[in-house]
């Protein structure tokens, strides 16, 4: 009999064991790991992969390891509301994506009513965290912030300039140049075309013709970098030499590649660049080390795995509503974008580094570097 229990006790310790060991935090990345969009896709599944990997070698989240699952939406929004719910049957509680803003708005109403908590680092249509939902974040800034950047910059240094305004017609590109030429014309300058195309074209030879004939000074694009790129190589081959500007969708040195010499000079607007914060000077070099350089939104991604475990921690829990909790009341996080807190939407309410406020957008230009490639940088 007494031989029995034991065996019985050693079994049931045996199990608990067991338990306790597959104990796991199933967090998701999401993106475009295919097609046009890929290189933001290896942004989020690099950032996010080497922030569980440097939080799971330091013992974890209240001591349970992450599990990283992998899903690819193609830039596609029924493809995104697959993912979703192969998240959720995958017990997956914490996702961190999607890139695009009309893939995560629909994806995002899958996840809530499954208590999924999410953190956006790239949607920025201000629909994503207006619409109430307890369970969606973003560490990056919205449309309408971006756009009164950009229109102010735009009214600023092409005053009496001619301006063509030009999108890819998704949530995010059609929002973004509309945000902006609503800020240019506040300041009083009026754009002389508002045109949209097809992603996907390969001939825009019919836009650089409306382009020529309104003879722009300045193409705003609201788009993404590779749709953006072979519209300027095409505007460059045909002598057009009107100034480029676009938004953060272009923040991936693939345009320059696409786009070729003529982008050296192309405005663009974008999130502070943690590569230049010499604290993450180690994990900049580690990416490195690896072959992937960590810019756009690498470390934007990062962070916000750093977010979801000190909200969990802080809530002493790994329940994502808890943890939401957390995140709407205003506590700030240390991440290597400096530190970060949420209003009550859910949006990132700017950064402090090194003591001082940055704001959610800068200006930068694209140019060359003592290695002759052409990438973009801080505008002095």
């Amino acid at each position: 009999m007494r031989k029995t229990l034991v065996l019985g006790l050693s079994l049931a310790f045996g199990l608990v064991a067991a338990d306790s060991a597959s104990a796991q935090v199933k967090l998701g990345v999401v993106g475009p790991l295919t097609g046009g969009s890929a290189a933001f896709g290896a942004q989020l599944k690099n950032g996010t992969e080497q922030a569980a990997a440097d939080i799971n070698a330091a013992g974890g989240i209240l001591g349970q390891k992450i599990q990283v699952s992998v899903g690819d939406d193609r830039a596609d929004p029924k493809e995104g509301v697959s993912v979703a719910n192969k998240f959720v049957g995958d017990g997956v509680k914490f996702v961190i994506g999607h890139f695009n803003s009309g893939v995560t708005i629909p994806s995002s109403e899958v996840l809530q009513e499954n208590g999924i908590l999410q953190i956006t680092p790239a949607a920025t249509n201000p629909k994503v965290t207006d619409r109430g939902m307890w369970n969606i974040f973003r560490v990056c800034g919205r449309d309408d912030q971006q756009g009164v950047l950009a229109g102010g910059i735009v009214a600023d240094k092409f005053k009496g300039k001619r301006v063509a305004v030009v999108h890819d017609k998704t949530t995010y590109g059609q929002g973004l140049a509309e945000e902006t030429r609503k800020a240019m014309n506040a300041k009083g300058l009026k754009e002389v075309l508002f045109e949209g195309v097809n992603v996907g074209d390969k001939d825009y030879s019919a836009l650089v013709s409306k382009i020529k004939a309104a003879r722009a000074d300045l193409v705003y694009w609201g788009g993404l970098h590779d749709t953006g790129g072979l519209i300027l190589r095409q505007l460059r081959d045909q002598g057009v030499k009107a100034t480029f500007m676009g938004g953060d969708g272009m923040a991936d040195d693939e345009f320059a590649a696409i786009a070729g010499p003529g982008s050296e000079g192309t405005l663009m607007t974008f999130s502070p660049d943690p590569r230049t914060n010499a604290a993450n000077t180690q994990i900049v070099d580690m990416f490195r080390k690896k072959g992937f350089e960590p810019q756009a939104y690498t470390l934007y991604s990062y962070a916000a795995v750093q977010v979801i475990k000190q909200a969990a921690e802080e809530a002493k829990s790994l329940d994502p509503k808890k943890v939401a909790e957390v995140m709407h009341s205003g506590k700030v996080f240390n991440t290597v974008l400096g530190e970060v807190s949420f209003d009550k939407k859910g949006d990132v309410t700017g950064y402090t580094v090194g003591g001082k406020k940055k704001d959610r957008y800068v200006l930068y230009v694209w140019k060359k570097g003592a290695d002759g490639k052409i990438s973009y940088a801080e505008a002095e």
